[in-house]
Formats: structure tokens, sequence, C-alpha cells
């Protein structure tokens, strides 16, 4: 089976509000799978469901792994919610969903976050640092917010006129 293809910047699917899940049936289990063999194969450390095309509040993230390492530990998180935002760091992100491009974000250096697995049992995590970090990217892309979302306007309008050039030589190629 293809692998799910990840949205790229400016695809308006990327600024939707995602629904909460109600009930984690098959499919949210699939979608989970799925976004596991995703986020590994691009390879990421996170990635939330609206990235490949899914409106509901799903994420996964493996901060532990890397390319390198064989062994996989990935954390499903579903309805994910943060709070106890402390104290602030800069910390140099990218994303699968905005290519070629990476910036200093500022954000909290600890959160709190609840969420529920896919067998409905609660995690509570204490977070900080990369994980921290990663966990507010991830919970943006849920609230249709895009790391280039925090970065000044003029970084922001440089890469977004960089991304349309992109665009524009991909159609051609393709045509």
């Amino acid at each position: 089976m293809a692998l799910r293809p990840v949205l790229k910047f400016p695809d308006k699917r990327l600024r939707r509000v995602s629904r909460k899940i109600e009930e984690v049936d098959d499919s949210i289990r699939e979608l989970a799978r799925d976004m596991c063999e995703v986020m590994y194969d691009e390879p990421g450390i996170g990635l939330a469901a609206p990235q490949v095309g899914e409106d509901v509040r799903l994420v996964v993230v493996d901060t532990e792994w890397t390319a390198e390492d064989a062994e996989r530990n990935p954390l499903i998180l579903v309805n994910p919610e943060l709070s106890e935002h402390e104290g602030k760091i800069t910390w140099t992100e990218g994303c699968l969903s905005v290519p070629d491009f990476e910036a200093d974000v500022e954000r909290a250096e600890r959160v709190f976050l609840r969420a529920r697995d896919l067998d409905g049992k609660e995690v509570e995590i204490h977070a900080q640092g990369l994980q921290a970090v990663c966990f507010q990217h991830e919970v943006d892309h849920l609230d249709g917010v895009l790391f280039i979302d925090h970065i000044s306007r003029l970084k922001r309008s440089r890469y977004v006129a960089k991304r349309k050039k992109q665009q524009k030589r991909e159609e051609e190629d393709a045509g």
C-alpha cells in the first residue's frame, strides 16, 4: 500500500481546525498506523492528521527516534490538549508540510499535555525541551496553524514567494 502524501503549504486543508475524535474505531487506528509510517519514512519526529488530509485531532510523535535508529516508540495522541505553558525557548523548527524551510520559533519551554491513547486510556505528560516544542508544533496543526505563523512577517513573505516559485516550476515540470 502506498504511503499517504503529506500536504504541502499553501494547501488550504492545512488551515482547517480539526474536529474532536468522539470514538476511536478501526479507521482511526488505521490512520494512526499510516501516520506513523509516513512520519518515519519522511523522516520526521511528529505528524498531525491534517498533514495527511484528515481533519481529526490526532497526532503521532517520536522525539527519541532518529533516522539511524531502528527502535521506534511513537506516542499516538488522540484529542491532545496543552496547558501549563512555562518558560520560553527558541528552537529551530522545520515541518514536513513546509518544505525547504527552517526558522527559529519561540515556544513555551515546558508544557503539560493531556490526551487519550488508541485504547482510550488517559495520557498525561509533563514535557520540556524538544518534546514540548514538538507537542506545541503538532497541536498547532490541529488548529490550522503552521510554524511559519510564528515568525516575522518579512521571513514568512520571503518563504511564501520562494514557495510560489517552487510550485510554478513543479507545475511546469509536470505539464
